[in-house]
């Protein structure tokens, strides 16, 4: 039995190592005192789920005792997508979930990902759920709670065929990186009416191929290669739990989730004009114009699934975004995010295109650069941002946000670091119109980041 770390208790769910500071223990401890605060709001029922990680079962299992330990009924749909328990609060006689997920951590991580009373739980909701842990008198429910399992799949693609309609049949390639979108992808596109050509879509969680994580460049070089070689028009890529979405053009151009934010939001807001279309500090600072040109209203919002989440809700936003590949459908859907579902809602609207990769190909962009990570040790992290929040200066009259770490607008792009909220990184993110200014602005970070940490390996 492993100590409890606080470590594993992150901004918006809980992430640890396996045998480091995550095991079975741990994962029964999280169970009953999840259990516990759903009882308090009210909830006597959750639905769990598994991603196709090799510690899934045992992790899963030991939740699940530990939910009934605290006197809850346990719905287990089993090697599910995260969306699918997300799904499954939306559907099903609860509205508490937990997937048990590594999202796109390497093989030796899991965690949770948690929806409680409806609401996707984040930052002192979280830190809760430890305290509870910690206060606890080891005792269970006199009566244990019930646990049943159920098989969602066929529900749940049905929801989304019943919903998505592509113009033409087209042929796309599909990467899902031996995560666990593998074991519906190719099923959901083909009853849409795709030619599928699947790549690594087996479940293995060794993840022997690539790393399944679209976020970077280096993971989606198979699909690149795929779609050069053969008649796919399109390339479609999931992260480990099937939430976020990577796409790739013919001629192998990435489109990050920011850009395709621009095509969704076109779309919905012909549905909702002049709705909110919510978006994070990540995102390329052509976003915000295009959505204004389209007759929406553009808000710029911290990073993280579940606080973006929380402000779709409290803003009744149709349509929200993450440069890290979350889309939070609001419009004809339930606001959660959902790789898959984006994916179909993207082709709907590639398919209206003969040539769908010029339409992608056509959206704005400017220079820019992936998400880049400063690798630092547990903490260091946050107090390296709150030291540049405080003390960095930047010549010139540039507009500084700080919703999110530092957002730094000029007048020819934009620069950015913020601390991760899931690993000790500072992450960063350039835009400009120019390589040569590209080069300024990552050379004025640069500046302001050895100042504060002069041992700094900066990765540009």
């Amino acid at each position: 039995m492993l100590p409890l770390s606080r470590t594993i208790f992150k901004a918006y769910d809980i992430r640890g190592i396996i045998a480091k500071t995550l095991d079975a223990s741990v994962a029964h401890k999280i169970g009953q005192a999840f259990g516990q605060a759903a009882l308090a709001k009210g909830e006597q029922r959750v639905v769990i789920g598994r991603d196709g990680r090799l510690s899934g079962p045992e992790l899963t299992a030991a939740l699940a005792q530990g939910l009934q330990a605290a006197g809850v009924d346990v719905i287990d749909l089993g090697v599910v997508a995260t969306p699918m328990v997300y799904f499954g609060t939306n559907v099903l006689d609860t509205r508490s979930g937990i997937m048990v997920t590594g999202s796109h951590n390497p093989p030796d991580y899991n965690g949770f990902k948690m929806v409680l009373a409806g609401e996707a739980i984040h930052g002192e909701a979280i830190q809760a759920l430890y305290h509870s842990i910690v206060a606890h008198d080891g005792s269970a429910s006199a009566k244990p709670g019930s646990y049943a399992t159920h098989d969602i799949r066929a529900a749940y693609l049905e929801r989304i065929l019943g919903d998505v309609k592509l113009a033409r049949p087209i042929k796309i390639a599909v990467d899902c990186g031996n995560g666990v979108a593998g074991a519906f992808a190719g099923d959901l596109f083909r009853g849409m009416g795709c030619e599928v050509i699947e790549l690594f879509c087996e479940v293995d969680g060794n993840f022997p191929n690539h790393h399944p994580d679209p976020a970077h460049p280096e993971n989606l070089q198979d699909l690149i290669r795929c779609l050069a070689e053969t008649d796919a028009e399109i390339g479609i890529a999931f992260d480990g739990d099937g939430d976020r979405l990577g796409v790739v053009t013919k001629d192998g151009q990435i489109i990050y989730p920011d850009r395709q934010m621009m095509l969704f939001a076109a779309d919905v807001l012909t549905r909702h004009p002049g709705a909110q279309i919510l978006y994070d500090v990540k995102c390329t600072r052509h976003l915000a114009p295009w959505i204004s040109k389209h007759g929406g209203v553009p808000l710029m919002y911290k990073t993280g699934h579940s606080l973006v989440k929380a402000k779709l809700r409290e803003t009744g936003a149709p349509l929200g975004g993450e440069m890290s590949g979350h889309i939070f459908f609001k419009d004809r859907w339930y606001g959660f995010d959902d790789g898959l579902y984006s994916a179909a809602r993207l082709l709907e609207i590639l398919t209206r295109e003969a040539d769908p990769s010029a339409l992608l190909n056509s959206l704005p962009q400017s220079d820019s650069t992936p998400e880049l990570h400063l690798e630092l040790k547990e903490g260091e992290n946050v107090a390296l941002m709150d030291m540049l929040r405080r003390d960095a200066v930047f010549p010139g009259n540039e507009q500084i946000i700080t919703i999110d770490g530092l957002r730094v607008e000029y007048a020819d792009g934009f620069g950015l670091a913020r601390s991760s909220n899931t690993t000790p990184v500072i992450v960063m993110r350039f835009e400009a119109e120019t390589p040569a200014a590209l080069a300024r602005i990552q050379g004025q970070f640069k500046s302001v980041i050895l100042a504060a940490k002069p041992d700094a390996v900066l990765p540009f």
